[in-house]
């Protein structure tokens, strides 16, 4: 399945949209979208996950791109990722800088 991915910001938020598969095929796509959100200046990253089904070792290294690519004050948050994802990145130990919300 392909992955769909989408910017806006809301606020002081940019939010990424993520829908689909999250592997070494589709991570480029959510590395040029980062590359924008870092530009973007907001005190926040917001990743909405709830529509990925599947990610694979390649969105654990979106993940550190993302934290490499923003300012140090710059907050990022995974939200409504399904239980396998959020697993993923808990036994990686992403959850120690990276936010994980159900919201």
């Amino acid at each position: 399945m392909p992955l769909s991915v989408s910017l806006s910001i809301e606020g002081d938020t940019t939010v990424i949209e993520l829908t689909g598969e999250l592997d070494a095929k589709t991570a480029p796509d959510f590395h040029q979208t980062i590359e924008k959100a870092a530009g973007h200046g907001t005190s926040t990253v917001e990743i909405r996950m709830a529509g990925v089904g599947y990610m694979a070792s390649a969105g654990l290294r979106s993940l550190v791109f993302a934290q490499q690519k923003v300012a140090d004050h710059v907050t990022i948050k995974v939200v409504g990722a399904i239980e396998p994802v959020s697993r993923t990145i808990r036994t990686a130990g992403l959850d120690r800088s990276i936010l994980l919300s159900d919201d």
